[in-house]
């Protein structure tokens, strides 16, 4: 038979209920500082991937203090993203850290794992992640782009692709209504959701592979049929 099993990947959002008309149209300003950061932090996230890569492909282990600081970079580049052009999701000025921020209305949540497979970090990061690679190629543009690369001149999916797109109308209807449209904001949550899936699973972070499925709303349903079970 089979077991539905909670995904390890989970991604959560609130939509704040009062937000600016306005503000969208400078938070690529007021986000220049935390990119800088970020270029810094992805250059840093790209050499320790590596040595991850390594460690798990002869002892099986995903070095625990490098898994913390790659799962901070996610959520920090996650934070941006929310506040500026992946979601406009919130005003809150994200905060300059690696830690979790429990308060903050973007998270994004990777259990440690004990053991990870020394064979399949050969080829999960590229082969077995190509189908997703190109669904989400189709569906976010540059976000496959993001997946698929951790230099530092790839280090956010905004700017291209179906969330751009819809980040913008979204962006449209806030400045002449005042109001961001739920079923809207539950669709480009459901997109950054199957991004970040896939993003942690080509960072090695979890052998459990990404279902096919587009899971809306802000809230992570965050299960799956992963395996079967005897």
């Amino acid at each position: 038979m089979t077991v539905a099993s909670v995904y390890p990947v989970r991604v959560d959002a609130r939509l704040d209920p009062h937000l600016s008309r306005w503000l969208w149209l400078v938070k690529w300003i007021l986000t220049i500082p935390h990119y800088f950061v970020l270029v810094f932090l992805w250059i840093a996230f790209a050499v320790l991937s590596v040595v991850a890569f390594f460690a798990i492909l002869f002892t099986g282990r995903y070095p625990r203090p490098i898994f913390d600081f790659n799962l901070g970079v996610l959520r920090w580049g996650w934070r941006v993203s929310y506040y500026a052009y992946s979601a406009l999701g919130t005003d809150r000025y994200p905060p300059f850290s690696l830690a979790e921020a429990p308060e903050y209305p973007a998270q994004l949540h990777v259990p440690y794992p004990e053991h990870l497979s020394r064979g399949l970090v050969l080829v999960k990061w590229w082969l077995l992640a190509l189908p997703h690679l190109l669904i989400v190629g189709v569906l976010v543009g540059g976000g496959a782009w993001f997946a698929m690369n951790t230099d530092t001149d790839n280090y956010s999916w905004t700017g291209g692709g179906l969330i751009g797109l819809l980040v913008f109308i979204a962006a449209i209807v806030l400045a002449f209504t005042g109001r961001y449209p739920q079923g809207l904001f539950d669709f480009i949550l459901g997109l950054n959701r199957w991004v970040l899936r896939v993003a942690a699973y080509t960072s090695l972070m979890t052998d459990a592979y990404p279902p096919f499925r587009l899971d809306t709303g802000g809230t992570d349903p965050a299960t799956t049929v992963i395996a079967p079970t005897a």
